[in-house]
């Protein structure tokens, strides 16, 4: 069993050292414990620090992509290197290294394959009374969104199994902690959480300027992925609203007609008629996106077989590599001991 830990990190030269410390090097049931980090177009000395520290892998980008895409380039890499579980924590060290190993257990025990580590937000000191009734919402919306009872959605800190690392999919460039979970959800991936701990604040947060951009594109990126899992749902709800309107208007007008009253209403009943066929269309355009949205289930099956097969081969072949080179290093120690007897 191998487990790839990976942190996306931009400018991170400070703090990164600190973070690796804290890593594990050893966990009950993982074999082999490898690092990996992916510089999202750095300029500092973020890489120099990871490689002098000795990290396995090194994923870089040549100028800064965002969070999303550098947790899917993340995942890429963890696979093509053979991870058996991924799990992606901060480079500022906020998350708490000695939680990994109850991050990682439901993956373990084969009850998971996505487990997201839940802070305890009311007694985090560096979060605002603001930032953590927010937090609170915006988790209650995911969860609504997603149909999960996942209690910490903002949270970075989760781990995934190959199988859930192969399945995901982020379309959106800000993050990916939300759009993940809906996707889960919806796609029946087996998700969970547990609790965590968190450390120190060592630097602000650089994923948003401000609460109210946050909140925003947060709740685009919710809007966003829900749409694409639920398009019928979605726009059908958008349409009743105005079909509903005009069907009213409509009746105000008929009753208006039959007592003998209906001069003078025509603005209504044009009213009434361009609400109802607004509804329509925006029915019409759920209906088309539904349509797409099975298209996109296919590719997205067809993507995942794609990836199953590059790397299992991929995996086969380093399990290979790695089984040569533990007969080799048995067959030269059998020497050496023949040796050392004749001799």
């Amino acid at each position: 069993m191998k487990l790839i830990i990976q942190i996306p990190c931009y400018n991170e030269a400070e703090t990164l050292e600190i973070a690796l410390n804290d890593l594990p090097r050893t966990l009950p049931g993982v074999d082999t414990i490898e690092y990996l980090i992916i510089d999202d177009g750095s300029r500092d000395e973020t890489v120099e620090v990871a490689k002098n520290w000795g990290v396995h892998h090194i994923v870089r980008f040549k100028q800064n992509k965002g969070l999303a895409k550098g947790f899917m380039a993340g995942l890429d890499g963890c696979l093509r290197n053979g991870a058996d579980i991924i799990v992606n924590t901060d480079a500022d060290n906020q998350y708490c290294a000695e939680d990994i190993e109850a991050l990682i257990q439901p993956i373990l025990a084969g009850k998971a394959d996505m487990v997201i580590g839940a802070r305890p937000i009311d007694e985090t000191e560096h979060f605002s009374f603001l930032k953590k009734k927010l937090q609170h919402f915006g988790s209650w919306v995911v969860r609504k969104a997603s149909n999960t009872d996942i209690p910490d959605a903002p949270s970075g800190f989760r781990a995934l199994s190959r199988e859930a690392a192969m399945r995901i999919n982020v379309v959106n460039d800000y993050t990916y902690t939300l759009e993940t979970i809906v996707q889960a959800g919806r796609e029946k991936i087996a998700i969970t959480s547990v609790p965590v701990h968190t450390n120190a604040e060592l630097r602000p947060s650089r994923l948003f300027n401000s609460i109210f951009g946050y909140v925003k594109k947060s709740m685009l990126t919710i809007l966003r992925a829900y749409m694409m899992y639920k398009p019928l749902k979605s726009f059908g709800f958008l349409a009743v609203f105005p079909i509903l309107t005009g069907l009213c208007i409509g009746f105000r007008f008929l009753l208006y007609m039959a007592a003998g009253q209906n001069g003078g209403h025509v603005q209504s009943l044009i009213l009434a008629c361009t609400l109802i066929i607004i509804g329509f269309l925006t029915f019409m355009i759920g209906l088309v996106a539904d349509v797409i949205a099975a298209n996109r289930k296919i590719l997205q099956d067809t993507q995942y077989h794609a990836r199953r097969a590059e790397y299992d081969a991929l995996y086969m072949q380093q399990k290979t590599e790695r089984q040569a080179s533990r007969i080799y290093r048995v067959l030269e120690t059998e020497e050496s001991e023949k040796a050392a007897v004749s001799g």
